[in-house]
């Protein structure tokens, strides 16, 4: 007997809801009819990377309750139209729209108010919803919105046309709003974040990034009573009083004031003594850190993340950091001025749990502190030590020795990383991501360590690593089987044979490779024909794949969102192939493409006008394309860059 037969439905499902990894859960379903049967029945999320196919899939998956659409080229009214209707007739739970999550960024520029009226309309339960990056979004579409009266989280991040007066729709109309992002909607003022103050009590998490609200908007989100976490980036009319109105409340358990400038620590020390709770503090670019603001941490007994990127520091500061916050996990000081050695030191000798570490640009630092940071902190997780260039593999060994649960490494610009340095890094079995971009001692030799022993790599960054070529995408393309970004932008030795190995990565979504003059058409080909999952591709300054290469794309990248084609040598019939076949595409960059006419252009816009969302190109062609094709580009919602 089978053991497939001993095992239950029941089993089955507790064993499917283990599988995290995507590939794994392919494999799953493969297997046999029952296993895809309970795959079908137990997936609760979908990301759609094709509109065409929306129906079928929900159909498949009928108990999805979180639908991702922000990968489609283009969801519009006319969609949402035929969709709602056959659903409204469904007996399929799914499609009768029993969604909780709703992901529509970057995909509605073709809906207006009609579409998200029928979204109101047709889902009920819908608690989260993502309309990110719909520059058309104004306050019709908002009004839409308000109608969906049970909606917890939304994220509205530079849907530049919202103003006041869609804010205060959707504050009267949702007034169960709990997560609310408001980051770069640059018409809302003061008068909409006081409304949505008084309305939405239930508030939890807010943003307001980037925002020109003032002080007084600040007394309005002090008066929110379950308020947890604020972040409001680059605010700059906010200053040290708005912090001291905030200090009336006393939830907060998050705070982002990077970047604004008229806050400096006398606000901050005011904020802290007001919220002994707080967990994270964010607070890059302060213009100094006083003594009272360092004191007034040691009242924070549960702070675990403080981050002060781009501020001065000292010995002494790092060190009453340390003496005064106990129970750290993550600390950031990227392009802090003063960091020693010494101040690393006594930083992590009280942080033997700390799990991420950010030394960005801290040059001073060498061998001496990362050793510190493996002898204390054996549980980190995230290292970037990016432009510390006398880190070496002296270093990276003690790194390596003690600190296994590794899983992100950013060396990048480390001159002083080799080989040697790649072989130690490799007992990091864990290593998730790992960034050596401008590290121009290391070669094929380094990362074949790194290939043979890191197998769980998702992302690779080898930017300009010139001694790195084809043996290196063999090694990879053998041990790396779940990469899936990788840059080799400018690594001059890399050929035809190399991009045919890469070829092998079957999970590889994407790929860098500008300025590879060793690849030709025969290399691209053979890549095009076997990555069928390749979605982001960068081209430039390949001047040597002709048109065979570009061919293969338009037959076999179907999955391709972008690409960047400028200062390649490709024809007018070419591109227009390029433009037309990949359905999926929705950027795509044009400068300098010398065999291209205005004629050439002009047909290729007209051949993805319908579902392209954003290209680039020299401004010249400003004046020489017809004024329809702009004009139906942005009907179509397509954002033009002129170069």
């Amino acid at each position: 007997m089978s053991i497939l037969a001993v095992l239950t439905e029941d089993l089955l499902v507790r064993v499917n809801s283990r599988i995290e990894d995507g590939a794994d859960r392919r494999s799953w379903r493969l297997v046999c009819k029952e296993f895809l049967r309970v795959d079908s029945l137990t997936r609760k999320s979908l990301r759609v990377l094709r509109s065409e196919f929306i129906f079928s899939l929900l159909r498949r998956f009928p108990n999805v309750d979180a639908l991702d659409l922000s990968a489609c080229p283009r969801v519009d009214d006319g969609m949402l139209t035929l969709l709602l209707a056959r659903g409204a007739a469904s007996t399929t739970a799914s499609l009768r729209w029993n969604l909780r999550s709703l992901n529509l960024s970057r995909a509605t520029n073709g809906m207006s108010f009609k579409g998200l009226a029928l979204i109101a309309s047709a889902c009920s339960q819908l608690e989260k919803l993502d309309l990110s990056y719909n520059c058309r979004l104004g306050d019709r579409e908002a009004a839409a919105i308000s109608g969906i009266e049970g909606l917890k989280e939304l994220r509205l991040d530079k849907c530049l046309e919202v103003t006041d007066v869609g804010l205060v729709k959707i504050a009267v109309g949702c007034q169960k709003l709990e997560k609310l992002s408001l980051k770069w909607c640059m018409e809302i003022s003061d008068l909409g974040v006081n409304l949505l103050s008084v309305k939405c009590w239930s508030l939890k998490f807010l943003d307001i990034s980037y925002l020109k609200v003032t002080n007084e908007s600040l007394c309005s989100i002090a008066s929110l009573p379950k308020l947890e976490g604020l972040t409001m980036v680059g605010c700059p009319l906010v200053n040290d009083s708005g912090l001291e109105f905030l200090s009336r409340g006393h939830s907060l358990k998050e705070i982002d004031i990077s970047r604004c400038e008229g806050v400096s620590s006398s606000g901050l020390v005011s904020l802290i003594r007001a919220h002994c709770n707080l967990m994270r503090i964010i607070a890059g670019y302060l213009p100094e850190l006083s003594a009272a603001l360092l004191d007034s941490l040691k009242l924070l007994k549960n702070l675990t993340t403080l981050i002060i990127n781009g501020t001065q520091v000292s010995d002494t500061v790092l060190q009453t950091i340390s003496s005064n916050c106990k129970s750290l996990i993550e600390i950031g000081l990227s392009k802090c001025i003063g960091v020693t050695n010494v101040g690393i030191l006594q930083l992590v000798s009280s942080h033997q749990k700390l799990k991420v570490l950010d030394l960005t640009c801290c040059g001073s630092v060498t061998d001496a502190a990362v050793c510190a940071v493996a002898d204390s902190c054996s549980s980190l997780v995230r290292l970037k030590l990016e432009a510390c260039y006398m880190v070496t593999e002296k270093g990276l060994e003690r790194l390596a020795s003690s600190c296994l649960l590794l899983e992100e490494v950013d060396l990048t610009d480390c001159s002083g990383i080799n080989d040697s340095g790649l072989e130690c890094l490799s007992r990091c079995s864990r290593l998730v991501s790992l960034k050596l971009g401008l590290c121009f001692t290391i070669s094929d030799k380094g990362l074949s360590y790194i290939a043979a022993n890191c197998s769980e790599l998702c992302e690779l960054d080898l930017y300009r690593c010139t001694g790195i070529g084809d043996e290196t995408l063999a090694a990879l393309s053998n041990g790396c089987k779940k990469l899936k970004k990788l840059n080799i932008s400018y690594c001059i030795e890399i050929t035809d044979r190399g991009m045919k190995s890469l070829g092998s990565l079957g999970e590889l979504v994407d790929l860098e490779m500008r300025g590879l003059h060793n690849v030709t058409g025969v290399g691209l080909a053979a890549f095009a024909a076997m990555s069928k999952r390749l979605a982001d591709l960068d081209l430039k300054h390949c001047e040597n794949i002709d048109d065979s290469g570009f061919w293969a794309l338009a037959c076999y990248s179907h999955n391709l969102r972008q690409i960047n084609l400028s200062n390649c040598n490709i024809s007018d019939v070419t591109l227009c192939m390029v433009m037309g076949n990949l359905t999926r595409l929705q950027e795509a960059k044009l400068v300098h493409l010398p065999n291209i006419t205005v004629e050439g252009f002009e047909l290729a816009l007209r051949a993805c006008c319908v579902r392209i969302k954003k290209v680039k190109m020299v401004s010249e062609l400003r004046l020489l394309l017809s004024s329809e094709i702009l004009e139906i580009l942005h009907a179509k919602g397509c954002i033009i860059r002129w170069d």
